[in-house]
């Protein structure tokens, strides 16, 4: 029955009949778990501990007593959350936006991703995708027919774009780039030279630009800015979102699309149809973790603290390094000189009892790299003491090579 499938899904493997790589896909990689493996490879915000803040967990038990809860709510979203949500986008992402014309409330950002590329690409339409970056931005692409063309991002250029190296990729099959900002996994918080390549970039080659930015929550030392937020690139760009990263909250499933309502005018029509509705009692929650997010304060100093921690444990193991991250709870470390991706992760799980993320799954740039979720757990010295048990092992592995 394979053979009838679409040449995406047809080459997919979801660990049924062979081993999968990918942390997200199919039951191995939480089986893990259970044979005393910390797992540092699923970008889940303290999992799997309890980190729901009480007044969100209040209005959550509330509502799902209440009788709408097993009800729908319209497949565009609850109009309070939507109201809340356009007051944290003129604050937080200088987008004034009119909360029943521009936004919609998704189960999840990456169904909104799927559903925000979804509108524009045809076969064989080429998408721009700088690149290391998120894996399902290039599934996506594949499973819909369209090219993926990576646009490589260097290290020695601290992962910020480069006028020329897009303007040589760009063709008259070109139809969209597709960004994830801040950067999943480099943790690269493009800054405004880069974002003004990027706009006029788009303007000029008459572009449509899908921008996800699900770890926009937390940026260190560089200033975020909202690439809709742009001059001129609000009309032609889908900006996805999520609460799962910043606020904690990924079981939850709720994110949201933002765009102009020539866009959003179809995105309504077609809704129901691939989408559905989002979780009615969820969508309330959220309401109440916009209403009170102080408690992302304690989240961002966790998170601080084990960047920090990391890059100090990562860059004391000879021959490998990382970047202090930008962003969010990621690290991106470059292990080329030890062996491949793939070879490292699977040593460290044995070796170190960690699981982390080869790097070949995030495109092109991404080999020779490991992935680092530092976001996992409550007690942060759990995570430092799953990053010595990476060095010990990493040291050990270079002693037996006498490399």
């Amino acid at each position: 029955m394979k053979e009838k499938m679409i040449e995406a899904f047809k080459k997919a493997e979801g660990g049924l009949f062979s081993a999968v790589e990918k942390a997200d896909v199919g039951s191995s990689y939480q089986e893990m778990e259970k044979q005393g493996v910390s797992l540092m490879g699923w970008a889940d915000p303290f999992m799997p501990d309890y980190s729901m803040p009480p007044h969100i967990e209040t209005a959550l038990i509330e509502t799902i007593k209440n009788p709408i809860a097993p009800h729908y709510t319209a497949p565009i979203g609850n109009e309070k959350l939507k109201e809340k949500i356009a007051e944290k986008l003129l604050k937080y992402n200088k987008l004034d936006v009119n909360p029943s014309r521009n936004i919609l409330i998704t189960p999840g950002s990456d169904s909104g991703l799927y559903f925000a590329i979804l509108p524009f690409i045809n076969d064989g339409d080429e998408v721009l995708i700088p690149s290391p970056s998120y894996p399902n931005n290039f599934l996506d692409i594949q499973i819909m027919g369209g090219k993926v063309v990576s646009v490589p991002l260097k290290e020695e250029n601290n992962y910020q774009f480069e006028r020329e190296t897009f303007e040589n990729l760009i063709t008259d099959k070109t139809k969209m780039i597709l960004l994830t900002h801040p950067n999943n996994p480099t943790t690269t918080v493009f800054n405004l030279e880069s974002l003004t390549i990027l706009s006029e970039l788009v303007i000029k080659h008459d572009l449509i630009l899908v921008c996800d930015q699900a770890f926009e929550d937390y940026c260190y030392d560089n200033e975020f800015i909202t690439p809709a937020a742009m001059p001129g690139t609000f009309e032609r760009t889908i900006t996805v979102f999520s609460f799962s990263k910043g606020m904690g909250l990924s079981g939850l499933r709720v994110g949201y699309l933002v765009c102009s309502d020539v866009i959003m005018d179809s995105m309504f029509a077609n809704a129901v149809s691939v989408l559905g509705a989002t979780n009615t009692a969820c969508q309330i929650a959220m309401i109440a973790a916009l209403e009170n997010p102080s408690f992302m304060k304690e989240f961002e100093s966790a998170f601080d603290f084990r960047r920090k921690k990391a890059y100090e444990i990562i860059n004391s193991i000879p021959n490998v390094s990382m970047q202090l991250p930008e962003s969010g709870f990621l690290c991106w470390v470059d292990i080329s000189k030890l062996g491949n991706s793939t070879e490292i992760v699977n040593y460290l799980v044995t070796e170190a009892k960690v699981s982390v993320n080869a790097g070949v799954n995030y495109g092109a740039g991404g080999e020779g790299h490991l992935r680092i979720v530092l976001g996992v757990y409550k007690d942060n010295q759990r995570v430092v003491d799953a990053l010595l048990n990476i060095k010990d092992a990493l040291i050990r592995l270079q002693e037996n090579k006498n490399v």
